[in-house]
This record gives C-alpha cells, sequence and structure tokens, in this order.
C-alpha cells in the first residue's frame, strides 16, 4: 500500500477514535485519556519496529496514521488555554503537569514491555 494512503486511512480512522471518546468522555479529560494511551501504543508501535515485530508499512500505518491522529498536541494546548482563562491557574498547571509526566512515562513503559517480550 502506498504510504500517503495508509496514512490517511489510519489517520481517518485514529481521529474518529479521538472524536468519539472525546464525545463519550468530555474535555479535557478524553485529551489526558487519548494522549495518554496513545503514548503507551507508540512506545510498543516504535519498539515492535525497532525489534523487527512489525514492518515499516504498518508502523507507518498505526504509527503516523492512526496515532497520529489520534492524539492531540493541539486541543491539550488549546485546553489548557480554556483551564488558565476559566479555573483556577493550579488546575492549568497540573493538567499540564500531569500530562508533561504520564505521556512519556506510558511511552517508555510500552517501549520497555516490548523489549521485555522481543
Amino acid at each position: 500500500m502506498n504510504s500517503y494512503l495508509a496514512v490517511a486511512i489510519g489517520g481517518a480512522v485514529g481521529a474518529m477514535l479521538r472524536f468519539a471518546i472525546s464525545e463519550w468522555v468530555g474535555t479535557p479529560q478524553a485529551t489526558l485519556f487519548v494522549n495518554a494511551v496513545g503514548s503507551l501504543l507508540l512506545g510498543i508501535c516504535m519498539a515492535s519496529l525497532a525489534t523487527d515485530l512489525i514492518s515499516k508499512e504498518v508502523t507507518i500505518f498505526v504509527g503516523t496514521g492512526i496515532l497520529g491522529a489520534f492524539t492531540t498536541m493541539s486541543t491539550f494546548s488549546v485546553e489548557t488555554i480554556e483551564l488558565w482563562n476559566e479555573s483556577s491557574h493550579t488546575t492549568a498547571v497540573g493538567y499540564v503537569a500531569i500530562t508533561m509526566l504520564i505521556c512519556p512515562l506510558l511511552a517508555y513503559a510500552g517501549w520497555k514491555a516490548v523489549e521485555a517480550i522481543a
């Protein structure tokens, strides 16, 4: 499959999943959830590529396409501004701190989990 088509199809899937979760859970909780889950899954995906468990083509479809559209830095950024303006500043700072700690830790955990089984 053409890489651009793989990204486009994966992106459509990821965007629909993110939208559905946002509708179901509400924001900013949904954004934290998709970014955390996406970080974990991207760690798994990239470690799987590095250990030859999956192909570059699968990584493009899943990592760049699905997870690229599923996770969202832009929404996180706007929600942080909204929290800053509408809530206490502590809530906005807490949202940023939690996201910036949890997401990289989950990506690392996903990577290490694959290394442990590969």
